[in-house]
């Protein structure tokens, strides 16, 4: 079972419960049987983009609905399994960057040094 079939899924049930679909609702205006939507929701079965696709236009969301939030969710995943995430690719630096290069020239030069001085009293 993989973190985005995972995430898929509960964007998926989310989605229908917030509509006040049924699993059988929504497998009928698919075509497929409830039990179908019940192993997407819970990702015993992966959906294919074709599925993806015709899911959105019943749900009436855009695709990418479905995938708002994975970085995070890949992020949490990574960290519980232990590994090193990349921190280059975390929402959090490009906010941090973005607020850094809105200051003026003074301020950012304080900052960085305020940031080298607290990491100095970190490591010591």
């Amino acid at each position: 079972m993989d973190e985005i079939d995972l995430h898929l899924g509960r964007k998926l049930r989310r989605r229908r419960k917030l509509l006040g679909l049924t699993q059988q609702e929504l497998a009928g205006a698919c075509g497929v049987r409830f039990q179908q939507i019940q192993k997407y929701e819970c990702a015993a079965n992966r959906m294919s983009a074709a599925r993806l696709w015709q899911l959105a236009e019943v749900l009436e969301a855009p695709v990418s609905y479905f995938y708002e939030g994975l970085s995070e969710a890949q992020r949490r995943a990574h960290e519980a399994a232990g590994e090193e995430t990349d921190v280059f690719a975390r929402k959090e630096t490009h906010e941090l960057i973005r607020a850094y290069y809105a200051l003026g020239e003074r301020p950012r030069r304080r900052l960085l040094e305020l940031a080298k001085a607290m990491n100095v009293e970190t490591q010591g």
